[in-house]
């Protein structure tokens, strides 16, 4: 029987009218309207194209979009003083410094010095603490949609048990965080594991995000399994530029229960989950009720 689809973009769109109808309570009963601004150093292509789908999102749900372009040639004194400049603004909910940076530039550093209730994407050192001792944090953005997808298809995760495959700052730890969070039981595999195949066919849900094209193969997946597939891999195939996640599609789909396709999956839910932690900053800054289903 073949999987059911897990229709990203679907979801995204339901988040996203999620966050719209939020703000027009904020608007309406509070008189706040969140902010979120993006900071981009350099020309770098993907990133630009990233930005202004943010930016874009961000005005479509109601929110204001403030974007920082600086040249690739800024310096780590005044980048640090434009992040200093939006942690002081009230009218900023969420700060989100695009990367990569150029090679000069400390990304750590730059990433710690976002005030940490500003950090929407989850990646300051105090969110990743709080994220692991299971105290209220903003959560990254890639695995909290992964999350959601998560919980609507199968309600509870209590007791199944999830690998996933790949142990990123961005992805793979703050996963298995969230996944622990749920009562799964959690294993975090990578290149060096021993027998992964094994491994993985022991598995209720896969989480794969290790940045290598089709490198699952469907005879790993378990009869039945969800399978989240978070990878972006550009390849050529039959003389053509395709995009292909860590999982062979064709070949998973056949055993797996639920799966993600690539592109539509996990893809839209990123910027999807940025806003919502937009606004959730928002909540809290102002001692207000959290938005309901778009927090960890």
């Amino acid at each position: 029987m073949a999987a059911t689809l897990i229709d990203g973009k679907a979801f995204a769109a339901k988040v996203r009218g999620q966050v719209a109808e939020h703000v027009t309570r904020l608007k309406e009963e509070n008189g706040i309207t969140p902010g979120l601004a993006v900071v981009l150093v350099g020309e770098d292509p993907a990133s630009q194209v990233y930005v202004r789908s943010k930016g874009k999102q961000t005005v479509e749900v109601g929110m204001n979009s403030v974007e920082h372009k600086l040249d690739a040639e800024t310096s780590e004194a005044d980048l640090l003083a434009v992040v200093e400049q939006l942690n002081n603004d009230p009218a900023i909910h969420g700060i989100l410094v695009q990367l990569p940076l150029p090679g000069h530039l400390d990304e750590d550093l730059i990433i710690n010095s976002i005030a940490p209730e500003k950090d929407v994407d989850g990646f300051h050192i105090s969110n990743v603490g709080l994220l692991g001792t299971g105290q209220k944090s903003m959560v990254p953005c890639t695995p909290l949609g992964c999350l959601m997808m998560l919980r609507d298809h199968h309600g509870s995760l209590s007791g199944m048990d999830a690998v996933v495959i790949g142990r990123s700052n961005i992805v793979g730890k703050p996963m298995a965080q969230l996944l622990l969070g749920d009562s799964c039981t959690v294993t975090i595999a990578h290149s060096r594991t021993k027998d992964l195949p094994d491994v993985v066919r022991r598995a209720d849900i896969v989480v794969a995000a290790v940045g290598r094209p089709e490198m699952v193969p469907g005879d790993w997946i378990k009869e039945g399994a969800t399978v989240i597939d978070v990878g972006i891999n550009r390849i050529e195939r039959d003389g053509k530029n395709k995009l292909v996640g860590d999982v062979d599609f064709a070949s998973a789909a056949e055993r797996a229960g639920a799966i993600t396709p690539v592109p539509g999956g996990v893809g839209p839910m990123t910027i999807a989950c940025l806003l919502a932690n937009t606004v959730t900053a928002c909540c809290r800054a102002n001692n207000l009720p959290e938005p309901e289903g778009l927090t960890a």
